[in-house]
């Protein structure tokens, strides 16, 4: 495949992360709400987080072939900070979810509509991530690298969505989600770290 194909293949995946997350995110707040759910509520919004770094390369592949070799550079290191920087706001937010469920000991009602969320983002995501991965490797673009492993980062959120809200609804165990979730945040703060090293590379 050529370079003009795979940079447009991209940009699909970009508008795909962005389309696919926003739609996520508005059916997991719907049943996190109607279950008086935060694990769900903090599920949605960490898609729309995630919605921000696929908007983040959508503004960085636009600009491909627009611009010099320089400032293409330029744009590359300020996209890949930027993506950076969402690791580090999806982390402090599923910190501060995780601690708070479990200092308030707050139960969930069980959510098939949330297990069934959960378990779409388990399957798509692992998915996604390969793929954007792997044409961001082709292409030399660390901003879409760095976005794939927050597109992974989503997918471990996802697992954990799923473990708690299934161990909640099988057997009442109400702290599974947030246990989980303080694990993911170290991923994350390694992942944003890594990022924003590789932005100062650029």
């Amino acid at each position: 495949m050529m370079k003009s194909d795979l940079h447009r293949t991209a940009l699909r995946l970009a508008y795909v992360t962005v389309g696919y997350n926003v739609v996520e995110g508005v059916v997991s707040i719907a049943a996190g709400t109607l279950a008086g759910s935060i694990a769900l509520v903090g599920f949605g919004l960490d898609s729309f987080v995630e919605s921000l770094s696929g908007g983040v390369m959508i503004w960085r592949l636009r600009k491909h072939g627009r611009i010099t070799p320089e400032e293409e550079e330029r744009v590359e290191a300020r996209a890949t900070r930027l993506v950076g920087l969402t690791f580090f706001v999806l982390g402090a937010y599923v910190l501060y979810e995780s601690l708070g469920k479990l200092l308030r000991r707050e139960i969930p009602e069980p959510s098939v509509l949330g297990i069934a969320v959960a378990a779409v983002s388990l399957a798509v995501m692992p998915v996604l991530y390969r793929m954007k991965d792997r044409v961001g490797r082709a292409i030399g673009s660390e901003s879409l690298v760095a976005d794939s492993r927050e597109t992974l980062a989503c997918s471990f959120l996802s697992a954990a969505l799923l473990a708690g809200l299934g161990a909640n609804y099988l057997w009442g165990a109400w702290w599974a989600d947030p246990a989980v979730g303080l694990v993911v945040v170290a991923y994350l703060v390694r992942e944003g770290s890594e990022t924003l090293r590789g932005a100062c590379r650029c």
